[in-house]
C-alpha cells in the first residue's frame, strides 16, 4: 500500500487502531528513564501518544497525513504533544539522535525495509534501546490475521540481517537484548486466536 492508500484507510471519524498501546511497548520499555523516542511508520500515533504520557518527547514519522493528523488530536486528546513529520520512512534521515527508536509493524519487502531499518540504527544515540515489532513469517501459516503475503512479512534472523548491515554503513555497535518469536492473543468473533510475531530489541553501545 503507498501513501494514497493509508490516507484512504485512515480517513475514518474513528481511530482505525485502539487508541491503546501496542502490548509489547510498555513491558520493554518500562525500565528505561524517559528521553527522546522515534517512532517510525507510527500511524495514528498511539504507541508515540502513549510514550509521551510517560514522559518522553515524542517525534513520530509517517508517509500518510491523514494518520498524522490523527495522531495529532489523539495527542491533544491526551494532554500531550509530539513532533509528527510527513516522510518517506525508507528515506528519511533523522537529523538529530533518539534514546528511543520503534518500529511497529512495518511491513515492507525486505529490500524497502532494510534501508527503513538502517535509518532507525542512524537515528540511535549512544545507550539507546531500537525496538521492533513485525508480523511473523510464522504467521502466514500458524498465526492468525496479518498480511497474507510472506514477501512483506519478518523473521527475527532478517531483522537482525538488517541491523547488522545498518552497523557496518553507519559504524556503530548494536548489542542485542532480545530477538525471536512472540506470540499475540487475538479476540474474534469464533473465539481466541494467536498471532505470531518478531520482537527485535537491541541497543547502541558505541
Amino acid at each position: 500500500m503507498d501513501a494514497t492508500d493509508w490516507n484512504t484507510r485512515y480517513d475514518t471519524a474513528e481511530l482505525v487502531w485502539t487508541g491503546e498501546p501496542n502490548r509489547f511497548l510498555p513491558p520493554e520499555v518500562e525500565t528505561l528513564a524517559p528521553g527522546r523516542a522515534l517512532d517510525i511508520a507510527c500511524g495514528e500515533g498511539r504507541n508515540a501518544v502513549w510514550l509521551a504520557t510517560r514522559g518522553w518527547t515524542v517525534t513520530g514519522v509517517d508517509f500518510a497525513s491523514v494518520g498524522l493528523t490523527k495522531a495529532e488530536r489523539l495527542a491533544a486528546d491526551h494532554g500531550v504533544t509530539g513532533e509528527w513529520i510527513e516522510a518517506d520512512v525508507t528515506t528519511w534521515a533523522s537529523p538529530t539522535p533518539f534514546d528511543l527508536v520503534i518500529v511497529f509493524y512495518l511491513q515492507l519487502p525486505a529490500s524497502a525495509r532494510r534501508p527503513a531499518l538502517s535509518g532507525a540504527v542512524r537515528a540511535l544515540d549512544v545507550d539507546g534501546t531500537f525496538l521492533l515489532v513485525a508480523h511473523d513469517l510464522a504467521n502466514l501459516t500458524e498465526g492468525h490475521g496479518g498480511p497474507q503475503d510472506a514477501d512483506v512479512l519478518t523473521t527475527a534472523e532478517g531483522v537482525l540481517d538488517d541491523l547488522a548491515a545498518a552497523e557496518l554503513a553507519h559504524g556503530v555497535e548494536l548489542v542485542v537484548e532480545k530477538a525471536g518469536r512472540v506470540e499475540r492473543p487475538v479476540s474474534t468473533p469464533e473465539g481466541d486466536r494467536t498471532a505470531i510475531d518478531t520482537l527485535v530489541r537491541a541497543r547502541r553501545v558505541a
